[in-house]
């Protein structure tokens, strides 16, 4: 048992506040101090490294409930390997060497030989094939992306055969998300805790909700990870991350917001990287609920917000005012022309709708959801009760949030979303349609542009499609789209190698630490 399974959730934080009388993270795990004998590297390895997200990992299983929340996918990304993989804006070999497409229906993908799970085992077709298979049976949160997948076939160990039901252009940028696990572990119960991958990291001990501690594979056929070891720590409170980096407690930390990160911009020792990112704050109306089903009433509550003033006055230069339901950074967005902030306007909507002497409804969300989610909420809140719409907040934990979501109980829900994929497909194709059914939305003309845009592997077409559906999402007032947030990390000047992740899900591979 690590030092910190020892202690309780609360003790642990605060003892990464206050540092326990100088302690850093890795003494607080290993019992020993920075440097000491005991955390001395592997030879031709870096010490361990602490990277420290705002979001608590639960769950280890690739193909569960909680196989797209961006803290399973950041462990993932560790201790599994995908057919396909991104290279910056490109797709890239990963466990498969090369592809083809011998028809509009089907795709062959030729294996590396060199590939073995962190039990040893060497990586077959079979594997894929049963790891494909259980994504594509599952009702978790993938399964809209495999729903026109057929069969997969294993003709030899080295080849794996895709058969669709129809042309599926997403097939590769989804193959991304496709974690593979050997056969022999499906159906095991502690695949969500101790699981074996063929990743650069697998799993040495794993405390849902506290951290998650990795170790190097032995023989990864992509090299072997440079850091002696990769702990993934829990911490919520952003003040409390951002002093552990400061202090040299955690190496590598983000999201950050916005009060924080003018202040670590003059910290000795810590250096900060950015990229547009591919996550963005939505506030969806349960469209199948009065009064939401009417647009009028949508449209009304855009237009009693200053989105511009809110973003400007809490993200500053951290985040981009949206002006479409995907982020700019994601292929096939296609900007819209902004709903003019007029409070009288949507007072005189409101009336023409019936509702003039005001309404009252509830909006949900969780604490952890992003950065300042509070305080947008709130300045939402307060600029729709200046139109007469009073709104309850609710902030509840995270469990009882997605129980609400998926059974469309609530009336306005905030939370921050992730185009993990970098592709329309994955948000717009994933929840916008009517057999999603996330947000009690129905468009059959926008159904009809999802599934051709899904259909095609023109990109150009595809583009095109997307800014069609970007626009009838737009009409609609589905949601209010505030703010895309830009991809920003804070890292120890130990830390070398490291690539900032658009999709909050950087890859520990190549990274190294000093001292």
């Amino acid at each position: 048992m690590t030092a910190t399974e020892g202690v309780g959730r609360r003790q642990f934080l605060t003892l990464l506040g206050a540092g326990v009388a100088g302690a850093s993270l890795p003494a607080l795990v290993s019992g020993c101090a920075p440097g000491a004998p005991g955390t001395a590297a592997a030879p031709g390895r870096n010490r361990p490294l602490s990277a420290a997200f705002y979001q608590a990992i639960n769950d280890l299983d690739p193909h569960g409930a909680s196989a797209v929340d961006e803290a399973s996918l950041l462990a993932n990304r560790q201790i599994y390997d995908t057919l396909v993989t991104r290279k910056g804006e490109e797709l890239a070999p990963s466990l498969a060497t090369s592809w083809r497409q011998p028809d509009d229906t089907s795709w062959e993908f030729t294996l590396r030989e060199d590939v073995v799970f962190h039990d040893g085992a060497k990586l077959t077709s079979a594997d894929v094939k049963a790891s494909l298979e259980r994504l594509a049976a599952s009702d978790g949160p993938q399964k809209p992306l495999w729903s026109a997948v057929d069969s997969v076939e294993a003709p030899d160990p080295r080849t794996i055969r895709i058969t669709t039901k129809e042309p599926l252009g997403t097939l590769l940028v989804n193959l991304t998300l496709a974690f593979v696990i050997p056969a022999t572990q499906i159906g095991k119960a502690d695949l969500s805790r101790k699981p074996i991958g063929s990743g650069p990291f697998a799993v040495e001990s794993f405390t849902p909700s506290s951290q998650l501690l990795l170790k190097p594979a032995a023989n990864h056929w992509g090299g072997a990870a440079k850091l002696s070891g990769l702990r993934l720590p829990y911490i919520p409170e952003a003040s409390t991350r951002m002093t552990s980096l400061q202090n040299g407690e955690v190496d590598v930390t983000w999201i950050i917001p916005p009060d924080e990160l003018k202040r670590l911009g003059g910290v000795n020792g810590v250096r900060i990287e950015s990229k547009p990112g591919l996550n963005y704050f939505l506030a969806w109306f349960n469209c199948g609920r009065k009064p939401f089903s009417d647009p009028r009433v949508r449209r009304a509550l855009h237009h009693a917000l200053d989105i511009k003033g809110i973003v400007s006055s809490l993200y500053g230069d951290a985040a981009t005012v949206m002006d479409a339901p995907i982020p700019p950074a994601v292929f096939g967005h296609a900007p819209q022309q902004p709903y003019p902030y007029d409070p009288d306007l949507a007072k005189r909507e409101l009336a023409e709708a019936g509702h003039g002497s005001g309404i009252r409804t509830s909006m949900m969300w969780f604490k952890d959801t992003g950065p300042l989610a509070t305080e947008l909420a709130q300045s939402i809140i307060s600029a729709w009760a200046k139109v007469g719409v009073v709104v309850e907040p609710q902030q509840i934990e995270k469990a009882a949030w997605i129980k609400r979501l998926t059974a469309l109980d609530w009336d306005i829900e905030l939370q921050v979303n992730t185009v993990t994929t970098g592709d329309a497909d994955y948000t717009l194709g994933r929840l916008y349609t009517s057999t999603a059914n996330r947000m009690g939305y129905h468009n059959k003309e926008l159904d009809g542009i999802l599934a051709k845009a899904r259909s095609t592997s023109d990109q150009d077409e595809r583009k095109s499609l997307y800014g069609q559906a970007c626009e009838i999402i737009w009409r609609d007032a589905v949601g209010v789209f505030p703010a895309a947030l830009s991809s920003t990390y804070g890292l120890r000047s130990t830390v070398t190698g490291f690539v900032p992740a658009a999709n909050s899900q950087p890859e520990f591979r190549t990274v190294s630490t000093a001292g």
